[in-house]
Order: structure tokens, then C-alpha cells, then sequence
């Protein structure tokens, strides 16, 4: 009898802290929620019609390995409306395939195209802040534009990108391209982009304050003031960051400017990864430095799971705190999915299952990086 007693005694204050916390976690997701409503609210979105533009464009590209995608990046960037004075550079950053030959065919068509060539990052450098500040080296624009080779634009996209940047008086915007998934793990993790800043992040706070842990960005279209982008030391001063983008937005905020996201939905899309394993070796050459440290990614793992899956499972047990949590991360989940054209149902009632891969992730992402066993297009990385 003592024995049995003992362990429901044993029992009891482990029951009490899982509802504790399900209810802490279920209050996070619920205050996380109505956060990222108003976030929907007040982030900047581009004209449909935006007037020409008067300044000189210069479109960056850097690819390495894009045979198939440059064609229909390049193709879009010719298609441009509004802006009269524009080039388009791109280097070819010592492709393994036919890239460098795709490109030199719309050079020899169009004369707005530039093929740069380049032989690999030099020590201390990564490959792609390398490549972009070649670029930008080249380039003879007011505004810089950088574009990845997998993303393809609206026809009203530069234009667009331009007149927000300037009315907004921002030094640099990122307007985020609409990401497209359709591989069951794409799906799951894609949408989590958007969701993450719009969920976390106070979007006009963080385009004036320079914390650096109030930053988002994303290196598939960025437009920079050229001379905020110099005063900020370029690409250089984050040239062995694999997060180059946020690091940039950092640098050019640490320079005295400004800049944040914007809602890119109209104006650009992007397949990133097609399918698992090319996803997996995407976000394990750069998650792991998300979030600065070891400890800082268990943290973040741990609050995640303690807002978005605990409150699930315990609503399995029929907890009514974890099932009002699940229903505020669904309606988070869905309500950033129909402001930034994702797929909202019934995708947004896998988010558990979605922040469970993404800690997965994050995981063998630092796991790799203690070994040394990241790598990509090739290339190690440190």
C-alpha cells in the first residue's frame, strides 16, 4: 500500500507542472498569435501599380550550379516594367554544370545582361557573400537588387520594390517571395518562414532598432541602397556568415540605416528545396547559426515545444488549456499563410508536427556543425 501511494505521490507534482506549463504554453501561442494579427497588419506592402522608376537599377544574381532555374530567374528580370534604366549582372560562381553557358546566351541576346565569372570564395570568405560582393563591385546603380536564382519575378516586381524602398525611406528592404511547396516535407517546414517573423517579430519596431536579434531578411530579393549598402562595409563585412542576409541587414542597422521585411507575395516566388533531402541539406548548412549558440538553439527548441506541442498532446489527454492552445497556433499558422499566399488548410493544422521537424532540424543542423560535416553545392563549409 505504501508502495502504491508512494508512486501517485511521486505522481502528483509531475501532473502539476505538465498543466502548469500546458497552460503557460497555451497562454504563449494564444499572446504569439495575436501578435502576428497585428504584425499582418502593419507589414508594408508594394504597390500593384508603382510609378517608374527614375534611378538606376542594378539586378545582382549570383548563381553556382543553376542550370535549370537561371533561364526563368533571367527571363523574369527582362520582363521588368517601370524600370527604363537597369542591369542585370550575374557571376557565375565556378558552376559544375551548364549555368554559366545558359547565361551567356541571354547575354549574347539582350544587352542589359552582364556574365561575371568567378573562381570560388578565398579564404575567410563563403562562396556567396564572395560572389554578391563582386557584384556589387561591378554594379553602377543607386539601388542594388539582389536575386537568387531560384526566385522568378512579377513583371512589376523591381518597380515595386524600388518605390517602397524609397517612400519608406528604408535603407534596405526584403520583400519575401512567396515560397512554393509541395513535397509532404516542404510543405511542413516552407511555411514556417513567414510564420516565424510575423509571429515573433515587431515588424516596424524592428526596422529602427539596432538590436541585432530584431532582424529578418531574406537573400532571395533584397534592394539596397547602394550608398547605405557601402557605408556598411558591403558584403565584406559579413563575408563568412552563412546567414548573409540577416547579417547584412545587421551591419547596414550598425552603420546607422534602417531596413526590414516587407510582404514580397505579389511580387516574386521561390521553390527553395525540392523535396526532403535537398531541404535537409539546406537548413543543415544554416540553422545551426539561427539563434547564435548551443544553448540559445535549446532554448528556443525548448519554448517552441512547450507553446506548440505540448498543449496539443495534452489536449489528446483532455486538457481544455492544450486544446485552446492548438486552436491559437492553427489560427496563427493559418491566419500567415493567407496574408503571405501560403497554403493555409488543412496545412495549418499539422503545426505541431511542423514545429517537431524543425527542432528535428535545428538538431542535426548543430550536430553536423560540431562534426564538421557541413557542406554544400560542393563546397565545405566551417
Amino acid at each position: 500500500m505504501r508502495g502504491h501511494a508512494g508512486r501517485h505521490g511521486r505522481r502528483g507534482p509531475v501532473r502539476r507542472a505538465l498543466r502548469a506549463l500546458t497552460w503557460a504554453g497555451s497562454a504563449a501561442a494564444g499572446a504569439l498569435t495575436a501578435h502576428s494579427l497585428l504584425n499582418a497588419r502593419a507589414l508594408r506592402t508594394p504597390s500593384p501599380e508603382p510609378a517608374p522608376v527614375a534611378e538606376r537599377v542594378s539586378v545582382l544574381v549570383p548563381v553556382r550550379d543553376e542550370e535549370e532555374r537561371a533561364g526563368a530567374c533571367l527571363a523574369s528580370l527582362l520582363d521588368q516594367v517601370g524600370v527604363a534604366d537597369v542591369e542585370v549582372l550575374v557571376l557565375d560562381d565556378a558552376s559544375r554544370d551548364r549555368t554559366a553557358e545558359v547565361v551567356a546566351a541571354v547575354a549574347a541576346a539582350d544587352p542589359r545582361v552582364r556574365l561575371l565569372r568567378g573562381d570560388g570564395p578565398p579564404p575567410g570568405w563563403l562562396g556567396k557573400p564572395h560572389a554578391c560582393a563582386q557584384l556589387a563591385a561591378a554594379a553602377t546603380g543607386s539601388v542594388l537588387v539582389f536575386v537568387d536564382a531560384d526566385v522568378v519575378l512579377a513583371p512589376h516586381a523591381l518597380a515595386a520594390g524600388v518605390e517602397l524602398l524609397r517612400g519608406t525611406g528604408l535603407d534596405l528592404l526584403s520583400p519575401y517571395p512567396r515560397q512554393l511547396a509541395h513535397t509532404w516535407s516542404e510543405r511542413l517546414v516552407q511555411p514556417l518562414l513567414q510564420w516565424s517573423w510575423l509571429t515573433t517579430l515587431p515588424l516596424r519596431a524592428a526596422e529602427v532598432s539596432p538590436r541585432p536579434s530584431l532582424s529578418a531578411a531574406n537573400g532571395q530579393l533584397l534592394l539596397v541602397d547602394a550608398a547605405a549598402y557601402r557605408r556598411a562595409g558591403g558584403h565584406a563585412a559579413v563575408r563568412g556568415q552563412v546567414l548573409d542576409d540577416i547579417a547584412l541587414l545587421r551591419a547596414v542597422k550598425a552603420s546607422g540605416g534602417r531596413g526590414g521585411v516587407a510582404d514580397g507575395t505579389a511580387l516574386a516566388t521561390c521553390r527553395m528545396y525540392d523535396g526532403w533531402p535537398a531541404l535537409r541539406e539546406g537548413y543543415a548548412k544554416s540553422l545551426w547559426s539561427a539563434f547564435g549558440s548551443p544553448a540559445s538553439a535549446v532554448a528556443v527548441s525548448a519554448g517552441l515545444a512547450v507553446a506548440y506541442v505540448l498543449p496539443p498532446l495534452a489536449a489528446l489527454g483532455g486538457s481544455r488549456a492544450g486544446a485552446a492552445g492548438y486552436v491559437a497556433a492553427v489560427v496563427g499558422r493559418y491566419a500567415a499563410a493567407e496574408r503571405t499566399g501560403g497554403r493555409s488548410l488543412p496545412d495549418a493544422l499539422g503545426h505541431p508536427a511542423s514545429v517537431v521537424l524543425l527542432i528535428g532540424l535545428l538538431a542535426d543542423s548543430w550536430a553536423r556543425h560540431r562534426r564538421g560535416r557541413l557542406a554544400w553545392k560542393g563546397r565545405v563549409l566551417p
